[in-house]
């Protein structure tokens, strides 16, 4: 769990603009963008982080789950059943228990993992609906008129044009 606190905090420290800047209602972007347009790429990582954490329990299932193999093939009566269904020997059933244990977690995970993907989808969605496809305005203009004044009374009038 230490991991996706990490990795949150420090995506929502990203995400904050520094005091010196402006803020995203300043520059003409609302909230409500902004907080979609950072938001994806901070469930993104929560999506990377909950897949993560999922193949560290997983690991540890499959090595218990090797142990309790090693177990059963040391000898014929090793993995023998009780009449409630679990092993009679301690050191079997404590690799099983452990096993579940962990692949009940990794599933957890998992299913943290493709919540978050869902909602990562949605945000990237949202963020593509609320764009404008025409390009931003940048001030390049080739023709340029200029009127200053001039003596006694008349105006001079300049005309450029730039390749």
């Amino acid at each position: 769990m230490r991991p996706l606190v990490v990795a949150l905090s420090l995506a929502a420290a990203l995400a904050a603009p520094a005091p010196a800047q402006t803020t995203p209602a300043a520059r003409g972007v609302s909230l409500h963008h902004a907080t979609v347009h950072y938001g994806k790429w901070l469930t993104a990582g929560a999506a990377a982080a909950f897949t993560v954490m999922a193949v560290h329990e997983h690991s540890f299932s499959r090595r218990d789950w090797d142990g309790l193999l090693v177990i059963c093939r040391s000898a014929d009566d090793a993995c023998a059943r009780g009449s409630d269904g679990r092993y009679v020997r301690a050191d079997a059933e404590f690799h099983y228990q452990r096993s579940l244990y962990y692949d009940r977690r990794a599933n957890r995970r998992l299913l943290g993992a493709q919540g978050t993907l869902l909602v990562t989808a949605a945000l990237f969605i949202l963020d593509l609906s609320g764009r404008n496809d025409e390009p931003d305005n940048i001030p390049f203009s080739p023709l340029r008129v200029t009127v200053e004044p001039g003596r006694d009374g008349a105006a001079l009038l300049g005309l450029r044009l730039t390749f």
